[in-house]
Order: structure tokens, then C-alpha cells, then sequence
């Protein structure tokens, strides 16, 4: 690959790896291909559902490094010392840097680089015994890498794969959906087994006009060795589940990936209630059943699929449906085929009621959860758009906390700052004002007390303002291109300020709205 002429205005910061980030083992993820979307983007997603995780974002630029340069890689451990639980990275090896590396968004899974790839994350655990604490390379660290080295999704997949196989993975199971303004992929990602270097992977690509959901479990399924053109896989992935009697070499069946590495997945509740609930409201008419385990890897969508959808997805939990969180809840024992009806109906968060009626929320086959969640961190949802240039093309649209809380902010992949409080990690400060995070999960935190009426409260501060966020996304990038026609910097520096803007416009919002929810349930709790 020859290296480009870098046009990034911002300063080198430092040589090494950036990875801010810490694991999220509960996400959801929507993958939308380019002829399935409303206006042509292909669209990824990620909802960062771990309350561990930091809060900072920060923008990357392009860097050049020496000949001889070297990568501090690094992996997460367990926190406790400060105000918050939470990771810190701790060093795990070195590996060769190269010598352009490619500017990118960092929150602490990076979501999109200079050249509109992008990516979402989904933990799906798999099977313990190939766990290997020997490599260097965990998701975080590989997503970075990927962004900094890749121009397009198939060859970030590529790079991927190369470096986890030579310098081993070290992490659990793990969903990669790679985007870039032509297709999406999907690559999942095994250890290679205890003690060993190296890794088990697989990755699919998603028909244009089809979209996919990820939602912690193994979801590339069958995968045919000859469509070069829409599989990848480790020289291993067969012979290792062989090896380790995961897969009868005899069967005359195509080779499965989710079965063979993580058949847990394939009866957790928690796992695929999310993907029927996501594939029944875009493509009602399938009448997909919703205690099935078995789902098709992607589905056509009967209207077109806007980004306002997919944030309308992700605020919900399941209202309207027999496992309706508000109102009350369906439970069928896979073991004794009985069927429980739990009353949850009440005034606060609906999935915090889990625990008072032994409703498991976790990812086991009886486990519930909703795809909005209260402990998540922050959310992305990108747009990869071919007809523009690519710093007015990509757009991550980012959020703090409760998905059914909060607004989407659209910061173009050209910018090349944040406001501080982005910056700040609401992780290690404890409460403060000088972290965005606390605005939102201030608010969310505030409402689940009382969320049944205070719904409506944050719905008359969000609704307009993801409105406007919405609407004003085309006159921005109009302006832009103007701007990016005869100064590539004046774009730059007008993008920015658009975001700047727009982060500190919802922050107060946010903060304004926590003082409101005080005041007027002050004396009604």
C-alpha cells in the first residue's frame, strides 16, 4: 500500500498506540448495508454497554513515525483504586510500527478513521479453553490498529486478521462489524487456545442491501471457503475445531463457525431476543418467531433504514410486545416448556425489576434483557457516505449512557478537536461537571426512579433536540464542501466548530434538564 499525502492540519501528538479503552460484554449492534439504508450510507453501530468503560474521547491525527518504530501494546485489568470502578491498560508487549498511520475518532473503542472505516464491537465470549493470556493483542488494541492501518473494510479485515495470527490474540470472544463506504463485514475473532500465540477467526460480508444485528453471540454462521469475494478465515478455523472436537471433519454440512466456537450463544435469550426484536420491527411481515434460537445472518428490511430508526431502536425495551419490560413479561423454560407471565409493570426503569422477580439479564439460555440499557457508557452509530469526501462523509453520531435517554451528537470524521469535557473520563473523576458523561447519566440515574412520568420530561428535552441534530446534518455538510473545494483547512476548522457547538449545546441541555427533574419531583418521590 503506498502511503498517502497526509492533509491533517493538527500536530503529531505521540508515537505510540492510543487505545483509551476497556472491554464492553453486553453490546448491541446494527449493521446496515448500502442499498438498505435511506440515503445511501453504509451504516454501523455500538452501543457500549459496560459501566466500566471510560468516558473520553479524543481525536487522533494522522501521524508519520521513524523507521524502527515500536507499538507499546496493552490489555485490561481490574480497577478499583479510584472514585469509580473501572480498567487501566497495562503493557503486554511491542510489535513494529509502520510509518503513516491514519488519523481516527478514540472513545475507548474506535468507531471511525480518516477514510470512512469503521467499526462496531459485540462480546461474545465463546469457548473458554481458547483463551490465551499469551498474545498481545486484545479487541481495543486491534480495532486501533485496524483504523490507523486500513483505507477500506476488506483490507482492515485483512490487517486484522495478519496481526492477531502473528501476535496472538489475548481476549475473549469477539464480533468486529468493518465498514467503509461501499460494504460491511463482519469478522469474529477466537484465542487460539490456552497457552498458544496466535488466533481462530472468520468474517462474512453483508449483502448491499441487506442489513445484520450482532447482540453478544456468534452470528457469521456457515461459511463457504470458495466465495472468496464474501468469506475470510484463519488457515485454522476448521482444523482447530477439529482438533478440539468442535466439528465432525466427516459432516457433509458447510463448516459453522457459531456452532463450532460459541454454541452457548445460540440459546441466550439475552442474545437472540435482541436480534428478533431489531429484525420483527424493520421487516415485520418475516414474522420471525421470538423464541427461536435460529436466525438467518441478515435479513432485507422492507423500508429504508435511516440512522433516526437505528436511534429509535436503541431506545427500546420491547414495549408492545409479550416480553414488554413495562408492562409485563413472558418467560418460557426451555426445559419444561412452561410458560411464567411476571408482573414488571411499574414506575421505574423496566429492566432494573429483573432481579426482584428472578428474571435472569444476563447472557445464560434463560437470560432477559432489553437492547436499552442503563449501564450503557456511550453509543455510535456511523454513516460511511461514498459521495463525499471523506472528511465530510464520515459522521459518527455519539451519545452518552441510557440509550432511551439520551441524544446524538454528529461529529464529522474531519474535525480536529473536542471540548474538554468529552475529553474528561467521567471514570476516573467520580462526579463532576467537567465530565459530558455525568450530565447524561446524571439525568438517566435521576429518572430511573421515576422513570413511568419522567420519560416524558426527557423526551421534551431529547425529541427536539435529535430533531435538529437530524436536520441541520445536510446544510453542515453543504457549507463544508464549499469550504473543502478551495481550503481543505477552513472545512476543518468549521466542522469543528459546528461540533463544538452542538457538544456544548447538549451538555447544558442535559445538566439543565438533571436541575429540572430535582425541582419538580422534589416533594412527589
Amino acid at each position: 500500500m503506498k502511503p498517502k499525502r497526509l492533509t491533517w492540519s493538527a500536530p503529531i501528538l505521540f508515537l505510540g498506540l492510543v487505545v483509551p479503552g476497556h472491554p464492553s460484554n453486553a453490546c448491541t449492534v446494527i449493521t446496515v448495508g448500502k442499498n438498505a439504508s435511506m440515503d445511501g450510507s453504509v451504516i454501523t453501530s455500538h452501543t457500549v454497554d459496560s459501566h466500566r468503560t471510560g468516558t473520553d474521547v479524543r481525536v487522533i491525527p494522522p501521524q508519520r513515525h521513524k523507521k524502527g518504530a515500536m507499538i507499546q501494546c496493552t490489555t485490561r485489568e481490574e480497577d478499583d483504586t479510584g472514585p469509580m470502578q473501572r480498567y487501566r491498560r497495562i503493557p503486554t508487549g511491542k510489535i513494529p510500527q509502520v510509518s503513516n498511520t491514519y488519523g481516527y475518532l478514540a472513545p475507548a473503542y474506535a468507531p471511525m478513521n480518516q477514510h470512512q472505516v469503521a467499526i462496531g464491537e459485540s462480546t461474545f465470549g465463546g469457548r473458554e479453553e481458547l483463551q490465551s493470556a499469551k498474545g498481545i493483542l486484545d479487541c481495543e488494541t486491534t480495532q486501533a490498529l485496524m483504523l490507523q492501518r486500513a483505507e477500506t473494510a476488506r483490507e482492515a479485515v485483512r490487517i486484522a486478521g495478519d496481526l492477531i495470527e502473528k501476535y496472538g490474540w489475548n481476549d475473549v470472544g469477539e464480533a468486529l462489524t468493518v465498514v467503509d463506504p461501499n460494504e460491511a463485514w463482519m469478522m469474529e475473532i477466537i484465542g487460539p487456545g490456552k497457552d498458544k500465540i496466535g488466533a481462530i477467526w472468520a468474517a462474512r460480508r453483508l449483502e448491499d442491501d441487506h442489513i445484520t444485528v450482532n447482540a453478544n453471540a456468534a452470528r457469521i454462521g456457515e461459511i463457504f471457503f470458495s466465495d472468496k469475494e464474501n468469506y475470510m478465515a484463519s488457515a485454522n478455523v476448521v482444523s482447530a475445531a477439529v482438533q478440539y472436537g468442535y466439528w465432525d471433519e466427516k459432516s457433509q454440512k458447510p463448516f459453522d463457525f457459531s456452532a463450532a466456537y460459541n454454541p452457548e450463544g445460540r440459546v441466550s435469550f439475552a442474545a437472540s431476543r435482541r436480534v428478533w426484536r431489531v429484525f420483527d420491527l424493520l421487516a415485520p411481515s418475516l414474522k420471525l418467531p421470538a423464541d427461536s434460537n435460529r436466525f438467518p445472518f441478515s435479513i432485507k428490511p422492507e423500508k429504508k433504514v435511516s440512522v433516526e430508526k437505528i436511534m429509535q431502536i436503541f431506545r427500546d425495551t420491547y414495549e408492545g410486545t409479550d416480553y414488554d419490560m413495562t408492562a409485563g413479561f413472558t418467560v418460557t423454560d426451555e426445559k419444561t416448556g412452561k410458560t411464567v407471565k411476571s408482573p414488571l409493570a411499574n414506575p421505574f426503569m423496566p429492566y432494573d425489576a429483573n432481579k426482584l422477580f428472578k428474571i435472569n439479564g444476563g447472557w445464560g439460555w434463560r437470560g432477559e434483557r432489553t437492547i436499552a440499557r442503563w449501564y450503557t457508557m456511550y453509543t455510535v452509530i456511523t454513516q460511511s457516505r461514498a459521495w463525499l469526501p471523506d472528511p465530510i462523509g464520515g459522521v459518527v453520531w455519539f451519545s452518552y449512557d441510557n440509550n432511551a435517554m439520551t441524544t446524538y451528537v454528529p461529529l464529522h470524521i474531519g474535525i480536529t478537536d473536542l471540548p474538554k469535557t468529552y475529553q474528561t473520563d467521567g471514570r476516573t473523576t467520580g462526579f463532576s461537571r467537567e465530565s459530558a458523561w455525568w450530565a447524561f447519566n446524571r439525568v438517566s440515574t435521576l429518572a430511573s426512579q421515576r422513570w413511568g412520568d419522567m420519560r416524558n420530561d426527557v423526551a421534551m428535552v431529547r425529541d427536539p433536540l435529535q430533531k435538529e441534530y437530524l436536520e441541520s446534518l445536510q446544510p453542515v455538510d453543504k457549507q463544508a464542501l464549499e469550504l473543502y473545494r478551495t481550503d481543505i483547512k477552513k472545512a476543518r476548522e468549521f466542522l469543528t466548530s459546528e461540533a463544538d457547538k452542538r457538544c456544548n449545546r447538549v451538555v447544558q441541555a442535559y445538566w439543565d434538564l438533571g436541575d429540572s427533574l430535582w425541582n419538580k419531583y422534589d416533594e412527589q418521590w
